[in-house]
């Protein structure tokens, strides 16, 4: 079992292979995570390549072969769209699958139940970067206050919407003057956004 620094380490390397084709160098983690000595990272990296999850390399570098990083990637499905305005019915159906790294969007378990995206329509989540055409990359987890949700209103509507607290009661928030704020009678979020991919260029929620 990793511990939590050896986990985030181990997302480093991964990320990094996927960007820049090759492994970071000891130097360039212990700098990422101000670790206080070169042998503070030599002890991280020899305790994961124990674990099985990183070899040494030529070079004398320490991260993963080029077909684990491959085997990194999930084919993420892509299920229709989702409303940025007001709640509308909506059946999802699979519409195509995309090849991601779910590490670049925070994911460490990536499953077809667990992460997935949603084509944006509308223009509610403007001032949140997020505009109509965008694709929105959803993680399967209870949301925090502040967090982006695919939202379930009144087990009838789809929405993409902030969810919020107001006296004590779920409510959802648009990010556009526009849009009045939406109090569902029951809510169910079905993903907290993690990310959003726009025209090729993946972003971090």
């Amino acid at each position: 079992m990793m511990t939590e620094r050896q986990e985030q380490i181990l997302d480093f390397i991964r990320l990094f292979q996927r960007e820049k084709g090759v492994p970071p160098s000891s130097r360039e983690i212990q700098r990422k995570f101000r670790l206080s000595s070169q042998s503070t990272v030599i002890g991280h990296l020899r305790a994961l390549a124990n674990k099985g999850q990183i070899e040494q390399l030529a070079g004398r570098t320490w991260g993963l072969r080029a077909s684990a990083v491959q085997a990194q990637l999930f084919e993420m499905p892509v299920y229709g769209s989702i409303p940025a305005g007001l709640p509308a019915m909506q059946e999802q159906t699979p519409d195509e699958t995309l090849s991601v790294d779910p590490s670049v969007f925070g994911v460490r378990r990536a499953g077809p139940h667990r992460m997935w995206a949603l084509r944006v329509r509308g223009d509610s989540m403007v001032d949140a970067h997020i505009l109509d055409g965008d694709l929105v990359v959803f993680e399967r987890r209870e949301p925090r206050e502040g967090d982006i949700i695919a939202a379930l209103v009144d087990e009838t509507t789809t929405t993409l919407k902030r969810f919020v607290q107001m006296k004590g009661r779920p409510v959802l928030r648009a990010a556009n003057k526009r849009y009045r704020d939406i109090v569902p009678e029951r809510l169910e979020s079905q993903g907290v956004l993690v990310g959003l991919i726009r025209r090729g260029v993946a972003t971090l929620g």
